[in-house]
């Protein structure tokens, strides 16, 4: 297969600090798609698998799975874009595309499992993983492409590609929508999204923070209330209130204290992923009916789908723009929650 050398930035150890190197992409096969990278998102899983913290990692490790740019060439096959066109890639490039849940468009449950845009098994350079979207460009096929609508600004459109579709996804599935309250918990890099989307999606949104300086925030992203969760007062004021939580915190945290605010069959979906196992109470569930749920990115459909939802109701993601050279300083900030709320790399600086 005929390759073609660019630059990146990786890490070849989980102990190192990633640093360019040079990764080789395939040329375009008559059904791939290859795509100059103009910005790439910065998600807390890039730090995550670059440093080996959800287990070993493949290396080199190429981070970067919210991918916007301009397509430069097509395969012979190709039928659904042009050169030119304004493009992204999100968590996956590729599944088996035959087993029951990719027929669903449900690609992201593959059986045999989907091929990760980084740190998974590379079909066309075995023994090699996937290399993500810190880097010049990438040949993925047409059918895990996704187009940008025009009037979403292609910088804070990339993180719509994973923090967009996580809380999208979650909230579609549970049919949120006029006529119910609905829970956010956490307003971080996937909070302020899932507060957005939930307002737009015509509910009542409250919600959850351990800090006060962030009711303002909450306000402007979108929530019609804001409970401080740390109060006791404040949050037995939403018992059996809501019809669905959306739960985006990454650290440890006590569920139970959410799934009690869940009216009768209400729902919880987590979409943070605390490292340890978070112990559920029997009758936190029990009583109500409740179901405690998770939930992960969503199908290429759906994800073009949310694209295009954010587009017509105006919702980018807030996003500070960074040098690729900026990468380690951004990881140290994102590890102390220093972002508001997505860090976006602009590509360009590669070239530097």
């Amino acid at each position: 297969m005929e390759v073609k050398e660019i630059k990146a930035y990786g890490t070849a150890e989980a102990t190192a600090p990633l640093d360019q190197l040079n990764i080789n992409r395939r040329k375009p096969t008559p059904h791939d798609v290859e795509i100059e990278i103009l910005f790439c998102g910065v998600c807390h899983s890039d730090l995550h698998t670059a440093r080996s913290e959800w287990g070993p990692s493949m290396y080199p490790c190429v981070p970067g799975h919210e991918i916007v740019g301009r397509i430069v060439s097509v395969g012979a096959h190709v039928n659904k874009f042009q050169v030119g066109q304004m493009v992204g890639v999100g968590c996956l490039v590729d599944s088996c595309q035959e087993c029951q849940y990719c027929k669903e468009g449900l690609e992201q449950y593959c059986e045999p499992g989907a091929t990760q845009t980084y740190n998974s098994p590379d079909k066309h350079f075995p023994g090699n993983p996937t290399f993500g979207g810190y880097s010049e460009s990438i040949v993925v096929n047409e059918n895990f492409v996704l187009s940008i609508p025009e009037n979403l600004d292609p910088a804070a459109a990339a993180p719509l590609l994973c923090a967009g579709i996580t809380t999208y996804s979650p909230l579609h599935h549970w049919k949120v929508g006029p006529g119910q309250t609905v829970g956010i918990v956490g307003i971080g890099g996937l909070g302020h999204m899932g507060l957005k989307i939930a307002k737009a999606m015509g509910a009542h949104v409250v919600a959850f923070t351990t800090s006060e300086s962030k009711f303002a925030e909450a306000k402007r992203l979108g929530a019609d209330e804001v409970v401080l969760s740390k109060d006791a007062e404040q949050m037995a004021a939403y018992r059996g209130k809501l019809h669905f939580i959306l739960d985006c915190v990454s650290a440890e945290h006590d569920i139970n204290a959410y799934l009690n605010l869940l009216r009768v069959d209400g729902s919880l979906a987590l979409v943070g992923a605390p490292e340890k196992p978070l112990p559920v109470a029997a009758f936190s569930l029990i009583p109500a009916r409740r179901s405690f749920a998770g939930s992960m990115i969503g199908g290429i459909a759906e994800t073009q789908e949310m694209l295009n939802f954010c587009a017509e109701h105006n919702i980018p993601a807030d996003i500070e723009i960074i040098n690729i050279q900026n990468i380690n300083e951004a990881y140290e900030r994102l590890l102390k929650g220093d972002v508001k709320y997505r860090f976006v790399i602009d590509m360009a600086s590669l070239k530097n």
